[in-house]
């Protein structure tokens, strides 16, 4: 536990100090077009007509994302675990999928995308159930049936991303309670204070398409995870070697394809930032590719496709809140950044606190989101090419926004993460017992093998 205060300790620290305390002159404008939630949007002097274009493209950015989860990040994290342990990571990333959609049509989107009595935090109950809402009901110009499947996605791929953290070693049934309860009280009121009209939405916090919401939400989780379930037998002692690295680089690949959905549908239209996402997502994955494989090619004399894949998915991550504000050049360089920056966390790092982070979301997704979140802040500039800045508002004004959304990010999901942690051990108990471990989840916790041979 001590070392688990200091590692968030020292996060905070991290992201806290990246500009100086009272450098912020007045607040940005508000929240990018992904966060607006349907009340949010501007006043207009005609009711807002559907957009046919922008609705076709909103439901195929859709299964876009679903396509990262499913098949894309099980197949990625099932090719990274040992063959023992391939299906209990496929049923935890399918069945999450699966829990959180049915719980955000009941109160997440609600909660998430509503006012309510505590707004600066979460949103109300007025929409659960997704009362209110019909076939002609809209959100901006598309339908909200979409906007809220849309953002199911988000909501799914997000604690799915956490199972990598202590893959081969939790109870399934303490992962299903431990998803549910960290939806309802970490994913939401994070997404509801960037996206839904909160307080960091309206300190004018930028986060295009999740850099704090998805990806340092889930990074901080899995890392708290990780050292409060305890090392795998065996580590670091005994290798543990991924058994497939064929499929992971499938699922990367999905990972990056998926991704466009991802980060170009959070525009929600068919129009030119779009065009800029687009560009954008793809110069900051292939520049991380490079970067990653760089350094590793340089330090460990050999460039690998774990790397190659690992860097992939570290500058999706770190191009994900800064998509739409910075320019080409300027995401050239943010993924160039992550995917060393992303190296290192995933290897000196986590050998410095001795962690075991058995498939490295925190270095890729808690360390790339971070990177990403602070990056925005500076190569948004003109400068560099990018939207540049609201009037009256510096790039060291905007700095200072970014890092209070990483701070509050760490702080509320770490420690509500414990917490969690600690009741479902409590209720459940987090972790399979030795011998259940030695000899494989797929066996002992769904009486199933990935490979008869």
């Amino acid at each position: 536990m001590s070392r688990l205060l200091t590692l968030l300790a020292f996060l905070c620290a991290v992201s806290f100090a990246a500009v100086p305390a009272g450098a912020q002159d007045n607040p940005p404008e508000a929240a990018a077009p992904a966060a607006m939630a349907p009340a949010a949007a501007p006043a207009a002097a005609e009711a807002p007509k559907l957009d046919s274009g922008s609705t076709a493209w909103m439901i195929t950015a859709t299964v876009l994302v679903m396509l990262m989860t499913i098949p894309g990040l099980a197949l990625f994290y099932g090719g990274l675990v040992r063959a023992k342990n391939m299906l209990s990571v496929l049923m935890q990333v399918f069945v999450t999928f699966s829990l959180v959609s049915i719980l955000w049509a009941i109160y997440g989107y609600s909660l998430a995308f509503t006012e309510g009595p505590f707004n600066s935090i979460v949103g109300g109950l007025s929409k659960s159930f997704l009362s209110g809402i019909g076939p002609d009901t809209l959100s901006g110009v598309i339908p909200e049936y979409v906007f809220v499947v849309f953002q199911l996605t988000f909501a799914a791929i997000t604690p799915a991303l956490i199972v990598g953290g202590f893959a081969d070693r939790m109870k399934f049934t303490a992962v299903l309670w431990f998803m549910g309860l960290w939806l309802t009280l970490c994913y939401i009121p994070i997404a509801h204070m960037v996206w839904g009209g909160g307080f960091l939405s309206e300190l004018g916090a930028k986060d295009f398409a999740g850099g704090t919401v998805v990806h340092v939400n889930a990074g901080i989780a899995a890392l708290v995870g990780c050292i409060l379930v305890g090392k795998r037998v065996g580590y670091p002692r005994e290798a543990m070697p991924p058994h497939n690295l064929t499929l992971t680089m499938v699922g990367a690949s999905l990972l990056w394809v998926g991704w466009f959905g991802f980060n170009v549908g959070s525009e929600l239209a068919a129009d030119g930032i779009a065009g800029l996402v687009l560009v954008n997502t793809q110069l900051a994955t292939a520049a991380a590719v490079l970067g990653w494989m760089f350094i590793e090619w340089l330090l460990r004399g050999k460039p690998t496709m774990l790397g190659a894949a690992s860097g992939a998915v570290a500058g999706l991550v770190a191009i994900t809140p800064a998509c739409g504000f910075v320019g080409p050049m300027g995401s050239i360089i943010l993924g160039g950044i992550a995917g060393v920056v992303c190296f290192w966390a995933c290897t000196g790092l986590k050998h410095m606190f001795s962690y075991d982070d058995s498939l490295d979301v925190f270095g890729v997704h808690g360390v790339g989101g971070i990177v990403g979140a602070l990056g925005t802040g500076i190569l948004m500039s003109s400068t560099f090419g990018g939207v540049g800045y609201a009037e009256n508002v510096t790039m060291m004004g905007q700095l200072t926004t970014q890092a209070i959304a990483v701070g509050t990010t760490i702080l509320w999901t770490g420690i509500i993460s414990v917490i969690l942690y600690k009741v479902v051990d409590a209720v459940v108990g987090l972790r399979v017992p030795e011998e259940s471990e030695r000899e494989g989840l797929d066996a002992t916790q769904h009486g199933e093998a990935a490979y008869h041979l």
